[in-house]
């Protein structure tokens, strides 16, 4: 029962989403609600709520944070990143979509594809720094640590 039941971005003081980090954002959702890893780890000998977890995401004083309730509401964690170690990794990931969007437009499939390559090997990234930072906070695995990096990038990319 460790995973995530219900996702929830805080985007209510970030502009609107182009079309295609909308796109991006729902797939991520859909992603990580079909299929994800989370649990935390115990602390202190206290005693930690079983999941499945709702999980919010907000950005709050220039920091990542999690909000971690257990299904009936019940407050299970909270934890805040700083952001810092996310800047660049963010940017250079919303540079290579852009690319990447522009070359489905107009391009080659074999360039579409190195493209794609690049993407996947910064999200990779991504996802190794989150995990990092989310070490003896909660536990996830490799697809659940993209699929949050991704929410991270479209609330990042408005932040």
């Amino acid at each position: 029962m460790s995973y995530i039941s219900h996702i929830e971005l805080d985007d209510a003081n970030l502009p609107p989403p182009t079309p295609e980090i909308e796109q991006e954002r729902k797939v991520a959702m859909f992603d990580l609600l079909e299929e994800n890893t989370f649990s935390l780890p115990k602390r202190d000998d206290r005693v930690v709520p079983d999941g499945p977890y709702r999980v919010g995401l907000s950005i709050r004083d220039k920091r990542l944070v999690f909000d971690v309730l257990t299904e009936d509401g019940q407050k299970a964690a909270e934890f805040h990143l700083s952001l810092s170690p996310f800047r660049q990794v963010v940017k250079d990931y919303w540079a290579i979509c852009e690319s990447y969007y522009e070359a489905v437009k107009n391009s080659a499939p074999s360039q579409i594809e190195t493209i794609d390559m690049a993407r996947r090997g910064i999200h990779n990234e991504g996802a190794r720094i989150l995990a990092e930072r989310l070490e003896g906070k909660a536990e996830i695995d490799n697809d659940t640590a993209r699929r949050l990096f991704t929410l991270i990038c479209v609330l990042h990319f408005g932040g």
